[in-house]
Formats: C-alpha cells, structure tokens, sequence
C-alpha cells in the first residue's frame, strides 16, 4: 500500500497584512473579491505651481484599487489562484515606470501571471498586455473575470491564454513573441522542478526576437537546515545557479543581468520586506 503525504493548504502572508476583501459576491464559490488601493504616482512638475491669485496650488493624492478575485487559501500547485507580495512589488514598478512613460511603446507578456494584478496596471499604460499562466485549478477563467472587473482602467487590450512552463510554445504564443519587448515574472520560483522549466522558458524567449527584457519578482524564503547549520534560501539559490548556467550557454547572445534595486516609491499597501528582490536579464542585438 502506498503512503501519500497529504497536500498542505498554504496562505498568502498579505492577508494578514491589510484586510482587502470585501462584500462583493465572487464568481466562483469559496473565492473572495478583494480591492487592493494605490496611491497614483504625483505629476513632477519641477516647482510649486500658483494660481491667478498666488495662491499655493496643493496637488491633491489621487487613489485607485485593482479589484482581484482570488482564492484564500490553496495547495502548493495552485498558488497562483492566490496574490503575493512579488505581484505587487512588480505593480509598484509598473506605476513608476508607466508614470515615467517607459511603457507607452511596450507590449507585456506576463508569464505564471496568477490572478492578472500585475499585468492589470501595466495595461494602465503599455500598448499590449499577454497576460498567461498554466490552465489548471481554473485560473485562466479566474483572470478572465478580473479582466472584466478592471478593464475599465485599462489603456490597452489584455489577452489572456495558456503557457505552460513544461510544455512548447502554442502557435498563438509564437506569434505574439515577435511583438513582445518586456517580460514580467512574480512568485514563480518556489519549486525547485518548476524552476528549472521556468529557466528554459526564459532561455527561449531571450534568444527569440527582439531585443527584450524580462523582470522577474520573487520573495527569499528561509529555512533552518541541520545540514547548515544556519537559515538557507534554497529555492532562491537555486534559481541563481541556473540563471548562472543558461548565461553561460547563451554568452553569444550577450545577456545583460542585473538585480534592480527595491528603492522605488510603494504604491499599493503591502509589507514590501528585505526578503523582496527583483531581478532583470536584457537580451542582447539580434
């Protein structure tokens, strides 16, 4: 008789952090709708502006929410039907640089998207968003209907479908490839199998043209090892070893990588702790 470990639920920390549900009936029975606030960026105008009289023109903060359906709780295959910090460490970056015009010209893939956050506020103002993940558990329905709840704010179109980290590329996928200039990744790096699929898939759309960048978000998560003797991030220095060896397979196409440094403005309210970093590989000319 074979012995099955059970499959252990796990929670999203930022449940705990801030009470974003509310009383909003989901589609989908056991889900919550949340509405996650953000504070836009200011307009830098160079200087404090007068009125006709003189008088101090004070610049009044502006506010919005993403409104995301999502699940509370899930097992380990089906977190993305959850948010995690690393989608709004990345929805922080996508306001400062939408608020800067970075993203005008840009066409998103985002890649393990879970509920669509992310991709949501850069559709705030890039020209294309490809919004993806893996079709089980529901999600690419669950992104769906946060589509619909968002895509009043949207700038651009949101499509969403399939990519699987295990599998090829769809034709559909292929074709949007040779539009796509910016990646984004968040909370995918917390198996170590999953992992090395997510690496060949970032190998094959560095090395496919044009030239793009891809953004990857993740949180370090520790644990005390005997072996160690100390806290380890094992999930974590995995993923530099294998970015270190498909660097090494790829020196010809001259990969530039960098960790960017987490010292942008917050926007959405959430515990942005030191374990967040962000990571960026540029391909180089084709």
């Amino acid at each position: 008789m074979d012995f099955q470990m059970p499959e252990y639920e796990v929670t999203s920390e930022i449940y705990s952090e801030c009470d974003y549900r509310t009383a909003k009936t989901p589609t989908i029975h056991g889900n919550v709708v949340s509405e996650f606030p953000f504070e836009y960026p200011r307009i830098e105008n160079g200087g404090a502006l007068c009125d006709e009289d003189g008088d101090l023109i004070v610049e009044r903060k502006k506010h919005g929410f993403i409104q995301i359906e999502h699940s509370i709780s899930t097992v380990l295959p089906l977190v993305g039907l959850q948010v995690w910090r690393g989608a709004l460490l990345l929805a922080d970056l996508a306001l400062h640089w939408g608020h800067a015009g970075k993203l005008s010209d840009t066409t998103l893939l985002e890649v393990g998207a879970g509920t669509g956050l992310s991709s949501f506020v850069t559709a705030m103002y890039a020209k294309r968003v490809i919004c993806t993940d893996v079709n089980i558990g529901g999600i690419l329905d669950l992104i769906k209907v946060n589509v619909k709840r968002n895509e009043n704010m949207f700038k651009s179109n949101v499509v969403v479908t399939e990519l699987d980290f295990t599998k090829e590329f769809s034709d559909s996928i292929k074709r949007e490839l040779s539009s796509v200039n910016l990646v984004f990744a968040a909370d995918v790096i917390y198996d170590d199998r999953l992992t090395e699929s997510f690496m060949k898939i970032l190998e094959e759309l560095l090395n496919t043209p044009p030239t793009k960048s891809i953004i990857i978000a993740l949180e370090k998560r520790y644990v005390f090892t005997v072996a160690d003797l100390e806290s380890v991030a094992p999930c974590y220095e995995t993923f530099l070893s294998l970015l270190e060896k498909c660097n090494c397979r790829n020196l010809k196409h001259q990969w530039t990588i960098e960790q960017i440094p987490v010292d942008f403005p917050q926007y959405f309210k959430y515990d942005r702790v030191k374990e967040l970093v962000l990571w960026k590989i540029t391909s180089g000319t084709f």
